[in-house]
């Protein structure tokens, strides 16, 4: 049971391998909400994300016969890198099996702590079936990544630091995948202080949490499609589902395109890199039926590969309007490529890739396609330098930008 004492005895235990990730007070999402918004770096964790917690508690609660045998786990990521680092402190053997999906950072991480990583299937359902067949067949401990009362006592600590930084918090926001995190946060919040809204966060991808409480029982989505691959999750955790149902007050859930911009809301007004999963939180701020409330958003992970980043940040980019193409056809004469650049130019437009295709047609009247991709401040500033190209005289189209 996650009893008072349980979370205590876990806020202990998991002090001598966490970081201290003090709220984090953000000038910039609180005048864009109209809240007062604090944020919980659990990116800045020692292995990337919170699960470092559960899964240390867990295996510290073990007895040395179970840990003899061995751990095993499955895992998008996250929960891998915790349990592999908590066998290591502990000098346990450590099998962590992984979608075949999952970003290659979390899979070389999990490996540096000295687990042995297997590959398998396509989403966490898949490869924890097959981590638990594998472990009964190899008498091996199985660490269940959130459907487990101990697991999730011990990423309920979260909530027992977010209340010693804020003890007047009115609302936490908590990313969603089985569910382990939020039972845990909303679990002690509520013994903590009733009062207290706790929120769950889910990708409208994999929302298992949200149809399994509309339902009043657990229940399996037939497929996942989310970019939070952290909380691709077809089935909720039974075990922990009624600490959910008791005290959670609600759930959000979060379009792909808003996580795209709410990493570079992150990246550029706090120069933090949080993985999508950690982003639910951020992007769930704009859809929060409040104001002038204390708000504590939980960044839960912060594990993305190199091209993860990159296809994110180009991709919010253009939804910004930072980036964007568009063609023009020109008359087949000189002087009308320094036309076009020279009204880009006067309207701050900065050309970042120039196709000027001579052989779109044999009119020479209209014989020049020239597809320009450039960087603006923004949707007004996009829309002003199409303005001026139309003023004089030209017709542009905008495209998709095929990479930069």
């Amino acid at each position: 049971m996650m009893t008072l004492e349980k979370f205590e005895e876990a806020s202990e235990i998991v002090k001598k391998v966490t970081n201290k990730t003090k709220l984090v007070h953000s000038a910039y999402l609180s005048e864009m909400t109209g809240n007062k918004v604090y944020l919980k770096p659990e990116n800045m964790q020692v292995t990337g994300a919170y699960k470092i917690r559960g899964a240390y508690y867990k295996v510290s609660t073990l007895s040395k016969e179970e840990r003899a045998k061995g751990l095993i786990t499955a895992s998008a990521g996250n929960h891998a890198q915790g349990v592999a680092y908590a066998a290591k402190k502990f000098g346990c053997k450590a099998i962590i099996v992984m979608p075949t999906t999952t970003p290659l950072i979390k899979v070389n991480r999990t490996k540096s702590y000295g687990a042995e990583v297997v590959l398998y299937g396509n989403v966490y359902d898949e490869a924890c079936t097959y981590a638990m067949d594998l472990a009964e067949k190899e008498g091996m401990t199985f660490i269940h990544p959130f459907d487990d009362e101990t697991v999730a006592t011990g990423q309920g600590s979260i909530a027992m630091e977010i209340l010693q930084d804020l003890p007047t918090v009115d609302i936490i926001l908590v990313p969603v995948g089985g569910g382990g995190l939020l039972a845990g946060i909303s679990t002690l919040a509520k013994l903590l202080n009733p009062k207290i809204r706790v929120i769950g966060v889910e990708p409208m991808g994999a929302n298992c949490m949200q149809e399994s409480l509309r339902k009043g029982e657990v229940v399996t989505l037939p497929s996942v499609d989310t970019i939070a691959d952290g909380t691709a999750v077809k089935t909720p955790g039974a075990k922990i589902f009624p600490y959910i149902q008791e005290n959670v007050d609600e759930i959000i859930t979060i379009d792909d395109s808003e996580l795209v911009v709410s990493f570079l809301d992150m990246l550029e007004n706090h120069k933090m890199v949080v993985e999508n999963s950690g982003l639910l939180t951020v992007a769930a701020l704009k859809h929060l039926d409040a104001e002038n409330k204390k708000v504590v958003a939980v960044l839960s992970g912060g594990n993305m590969d190199v091209i993860t980043v990159s296809s994110v940040v180009q991709h919010g980019l253009i939804q910004r309007g930072r980036i964007f193409t568009l063609s023009v056809l020109l008359p087949d004469k000189p002087g009308e490529l320094v036309n076009v650049a020279s009204i880009i130019a006067e309207n701050q437009g900065n050309v970042i890739r120039l196709d000027h295709n001579q052989f779109v047609s044999i009119n020479r009247n209209s014989a020049v396609e020239l597809t320009i991709t450039m960087e603006a401040f923004g949707h007004e500033h996009k829309d002003k330098i199409i303005k001026a190209l139309r003023a004089q005289g030209y017709d542009p189209k905008v495209t998709q930008p095929k990479g930069f």
